[in-house]
């Protein structure tokens, strides 16, 4: 099958995993993206990529087919039954590299939508957007938000082997593999977003972990998350007395964070001095960037609990609206 069409544009947003409490499950969309546009090459004999790279990781970033954004479009295009083609990538990227923002699940939604949208001339189907990088990653929690916007709750589902879905009387059957859900977020609520100069691995987060917890840590963990949605959602927090004081709860944790806080202690000190100051404050993904998420505009003072980290020159801070609409294309 041959492209539609000559070039896509495809904006991703930034995102941030586990918020605290749940832990590999719960992600959201911030309003702080990376630009892609995908120009196929004129020469039908040319199957080469060429990448261009503008912002973060712009002197780190592969520039051939090793990138994690051209891999992945060559292997959605493949699932989508196109042929193979050579193009130009260039990317505009915003979102920081290995801290915690979602930079490989942009990566990897960008590439699959990219795909999609030179298959198919009909609305983006998200869905199968979804369940690829999914797939690609390993975990749903970066990927769901990046494509579908908003918070989102996501799970893998696994039935008994060679089964493969379960019934669902008068509806469609559960298949297994990863699925989510996207919860609406009151508009009042933002994020800070703390950026330090320093990087951390996923893999090393990981290997920080123990191989198992406490019954009475996870009991706390599912009380914290269980809050989660009432505390994002605008229908709850409309009778709440104090909304900030339900994220601070919210955003609690027991399962993660306490096992990788000797990886990065400055993250740490930062999350401690706002939690104890009564802001809801957590590391963003496996870190070591620190989100804040606050109810109304609290921004400035936010910044003045933390104003001798800030004046070290070693954080930025980005405050940021909850991105809606997930990964958005164009298509010329």
């Amino acid at each position: 099958m041959e492209p539609i069409c000559k070039q896509v544009k495809v904006r991703v947003p930034a995102t941030s995993a586990n918020l605290g409490s749940g832990f590999d499950t719960v992600g959201l969309a911030l309003d702080y993206h990376d630009e892609l546009t995908f120009t196929m090459c004129a020469d039908p004999s040319n199957r080469a990529a060429q990448v261009l790279i503008h912002g973060e990781g712009e002197d780190t970033l592969p520039r051939d087919e090793t990138h994690l954004v051209v891999s992945t479009f060559r292997r959605a295009c493949q699932t989508f039954g196109l042929g193979r083609f050579g193009f130009i990538l260039e990317a505009r990227n915003n979102i920081p590299q290995a801290r915690g923002m979602g930079s490989s699940a942009e990566a990897i939604v960008a590439g699959i939508a990219a795909a999609a949208a030179f298959a198919h001339d009909d609305e983006l189907d998200r869905d199968p957007v979804f369940e690829l990088a999914a797939a690609i990653e390993g975990h749903p929690d970066n990927v769901a938000p990046a494509v579908y916007g908003g918070m989102t709750a996501s799970w893998n589902l696994d039935t008994a082997e060679g089964v493969g879905s379960i019934p669902i009387p008068g509806g469609e059957p559960l298949h297994s593999g990863f699925h989510t859900v996207k919860y609406r977020v009151d508009p009042q609520i933002h994020a800070s977003v703390f950026v330090p100069d320093y990087e951390l691995s996923t893999e090393e987060a990981r290997e920080a972990l123990p191989g198992a917890v406490t019954y009475r840590d996870a009991v706390f963990n599912v009380s914290r998350v269980a809050l989660m949605a009432a505390a994002m959602n605008p229908g709850a927090l409309a009778s709440a007395s104090d909304p900030n004081a339900l994220l601070f709860t919210a955003t609690q944790d027991k399962l993660h964070q306490p096992y990788r806080k000797n990886l990065m202690h400055p993250s740490w000190d930062l999350i401690q001095a706002l939690r104890s100051r009564g802001y809801a404050a957590a590391v963003s993904g496996a870190g070591p960037c620190v989100l804040v998420l606050h109810y109304g505009d609290a921004a400035t003072s936010i910044e003045q609990v933390v104003s001798e980290q800030l004046a070290s020159g070693h954080w930025k801070v980005l405050h940021l609206p909850v991105d809606t609409q997930g990964v958005q294309i164009e298509r010329k």
